[in-house]
């Protein structure tokens, strides 16, 4: 019999980019991404209403044409009036996605710890036992700022310090896109619009604004809700293998958890960040407490690194079609309504109605645009999967990506081979003993048969038992009783 024990991850980022944002349905926690900017906190706030982000689920799309970053932030708190930013480079493009491709992602991915099947013991001996009648039953996860007004102030000496670059509504989001080379005037633009940047992020923005990026903003639009929340993905022209983690480090906690996959032609690793990864004939399965050590053995080089160490848990070919059927049947293997093979994209992605920007958008074709900026421009997909643990000091670097020139596969599925507590054989007597008649139909030791497997002398289960078979013998015994009355 094996045991498996599994062990989850995942990751994600963009430097010059953008990001998603998933909230909550129900209770489930919200998510979002990028730097995470609330309202100024009210005095004396209760517990529940201070948002700190937790964990991130990034996946990050490259290839020569472009680079597309998906992204859920999983934190804390009351995501009533959440909101977000990041650095970009240049114009974006925004669109909606949706958590089965972070899910459907996430379970082709994630790593399968194989434990080694327990020792082969003998079955106990017996002698010729009379036989007995059978029949043993077997176990058989609300801002109101309106971005109309770019804010910010402008001068009659020159350009504005602070530029709406392009504005539009993204699904239940209001999205805009700003440039300035005055950080304090971008400070003034985003606190104006509801932007609360803590006194020790401003020397980030600051210096993102020194390096000429611009910024993407984002929240709900006025009175849509919480429950509106979903994610979202960004893409930008070119390759742009980086991850703005020093904006990231906003809203943050001693440590952040970050799970990230890449797509791209080929294994990626981390050029700028330490990395390490787990093979087979580093762990050991303990039947005492039917576990590995994988994930002790994952804290203690985490600790070597100093809270910067990026795990490489997987590495392989990633098959397209795969995740695109999964995605199209919403998760599962089961068709839609009216004769179609998929389910209603209308579960996953909203669709949006006609405006005067443009014609209106169906969920299916949503859905087909999402599909298609996952794989753009990648003919032979790969998917890296990184997972970390970051303490807050090692977000004051962002995370620079390269193709690794080892590109050999990495398996998700681990099989392990040494063992320790291995429970013993049972021993017999000798000579062997047959099992006690007391009609319970009970194996030995007074138990009914395990699963696969019986060391009683039954010879089958009264809930198995086939009434061919059991027919055929009673059929058999009148025959031979037959004969013996015809020999007499």
């Amino acid at each position: 019999m094996r045991r498996q024990s599994k062990v989850g991850a995942v990751f994600g980022v963009a430097a010059a980019m953008a990001a998603l944002m998933t909230g909550a349905m129900g209770e489930r926690d919200a998510r979002a991404c990028g730097g995470c900017f609330g309202p100024p906190p009210p005095p004396n706030p209760p517990p529940e209403s201070v948002s700190i982000v937790t964990d991130h689920r990034m996946i990050l799309s490259i290839s020569p044409q472009q680079t597309t970053l998906y992204d859920q932030i999983h934190y804390t708190g009351s995501p009533a009036s959440f909101a977000w930013v990041l650095p970009i480079a240049g114009q974006v493009q925004i669109g909606l996605s949706s958590d089965l491709v972070f899910a459907t992602l996430d379970r082709m991915t994630q790593t399968i710890v194989e434990a080694p099947a327990p020792p082969a013991c003998p079955a106990p001996p017996f002698r010729n036992c009379p036989s007995r009648n059978s029949g043993a039953a077997s176990g058989g996860a609300d801002g109101s700022a309106s971005f109309a007004d770019s804010g910010g102030g402008s001068s009659d000496a020159g350009p504005p310090p602070v530029t709406v670059t392009h504005e539009e509504t993204v699904g239940p989001y209001e999205t805009v896109q700003l440039h300035s080379t005055d950080a304090a005037a971008l400070e003034t633009w985003l606190a104006g619009h509801g932007y609360a940047i803590p006194d020790d992020v401003k020397p980030i923005v600051a210096a993102y604004v020194a390096e000429h990026f611009d910024f993407l903003a984002m929240k709900l639009v006025p009175g849509a809700g919480v429950k509106s929340m979903r994610p979202v993905r960004v893409t930008s022209a070119g390759a742009s293998p980086l991850l703005p983690l020093r904006m990231v480090a906003a809203g943050t906690g001693a440590t952040v958890g970050i799970s990230l996959w890449i797509v791209a032609e080929g294994r990626y690793e981390p050029q700028n960040f330490p990395f390490f990864t787990i093979g087979a004939d580093e762990l050991t399965w303990d039947y005492a407490t039917e576990s590995s050590n994988y994930s002790s053995l994952r804290k203690q080089k985490e600790t070597v690194t100093g809270g910067r160490g990026w795990q490489v848990e997987s590495a392989s070919p990633l098959s397209r079609a795969q995740l695109e059927s999964t995605v199209l049947r919403g998760g599962g293997g089961g068709g839609g309504g009216g004769g179609s093979p998929y389910y209603d994209a209308g579960a996953d992605y909203p669709g949006a109605p006609a405006t005067d920007a443009g014609p209106a958008v169906t969920p299916e074709a949503e859905r087909q645009a999402d599909l298609g900026a996952l794989f753009s421009g990648i003919s032979a997909p790969h998917v890296t999967r990184l997972r970390s643990d970051l303490s807050h000091a090692a977000l004051a670097t962002d995370l620079v990506l390269q193709a690794s020139a080892d590109q050999s596969s990495i398996s998700p599925l681990v099989f392990v081979t040494r063992t320790i507590n291995v429970p013993a054989c049972p021993t017999y007597p000798d000579p062997p003993a047959c099992p006690p008649d007391d009609g319970s139909q009970r194996g030995v030791d007074g138990e009914g048969p395990s699963h696969g497997e019986s060391f009683s002398c039954i010879a089958s289960s009264g809930h198995d038992a086939s009434p061919f078979t059991l027919g055929s013998l009673g059929v058999l015994a009148g025959l031979a009783i037959f004969r013996v009355r015809r020999r007499r």
